[in-house]
């Protein structure tokens, strides 16, 4: 079975808008096979050939006397994309920073940056949807899920490439553990494992039976009772919205 191929990605900019002339100042790749850190990295500051905005200096600072010195995007676009060539790509808030790495790739007269790699998982997304109504930036991820960010002052590409590998990891981690376990026991028997359709696995369906139903319902009106009636089981579900 070939080996899951991830790269962590994310950029540090001029300014918040790629459309009206902000350019790409860093960029940081962590490397994830089979939902591990491999160690690989690639990681570049890019020199803009344009001011940054004070507010995005506030942000990372990073400053234009300090990429005076760096590589333009052109030097280095080959590397970033043989780096993430045909990968799953983990981003968050994709959006912002597919669309600086689309115009740059555009300004070296490249195919969009996205036509390089492969899928694209947005973990703010993701987030959103597990933790609706929550904050759900990089800080508050890992506030949630216990990843560390004691050493994180400013933004930084690769360092917050690497809390969001850390973060993506404990988001997913109850997804493909069967897989995952299955596929560490290593042996000889590690490729037989790696090529069963799981999709054809069954699981038997225990019914009640009747004394257990009985007992069930007697349960639920003793909870109704000492409630007041106040049970979530007896209200009527949500309206759906037209689509």
């Amino acid at each position: 079975m070939p080996a899951m191929r991830q790269i962590v990605l994310d950029t540090e900019t001029t300014g918040l808008s790629a459309a009206t002339g902000d350019r790409l100042i860093e960029i940081g790749c962590v490397e994830l096979l089979n939902r591990r850190l491999t160690g690989r990295h690639l990681h570049f500051y890019v020199n803009p050939e344009r001011d940054i905005d004070e507010g995005a200096i506030a942000v990372h600072g990073i400053t234009v006397d300090f990429l005076a010195d760096k590589p333009k995007f052109a030097e280095v676009v080959n590397e970033i994309r043989d780096f993430v060539q045909d990968a799953e790509l983990i981003i968050h808030n994709a959006p912002f920073d597919l669309g600086f790495l689309d115009m740059e790739f555009k300004l070296v007269g490249l195919p969009p940056f996205r036509e390089h790699a492969g899928n694209v998982i947005d973990t703010l997304r993701e987030a959103r949807q597990m933790f609706p109504g929550k904050r759900n930036s990089l800080d508050a991820l890992c506030d949630r899920l216990g990843v560390s960010n004691a050493h994180r002052t400013l933004h930084g590409a690769l360092l917050d490439a690497e809390l969001l590998a850390e973060v993506y990891l404990a988001m997913t981690r109850g997804q493909n553990s069967l897989v995952i376990d299955m596929l560490d026991g290593g042996g000889a028997d590690s490729d037989a494992v790696a090529a069963t359709d799981l999709s054809r696995l069954e699981l038997p369906v225990l019914m009640a039976s009747e004394d257990e139903a009985t007992a069930h319902l007697a349960v639920l009106k003793q909870l109704e009772k000492a409630s007041g009636g106040k049970v979530v089981w007896k209200e009527a579900p949500p309206a759906t919205e037209a689509a």
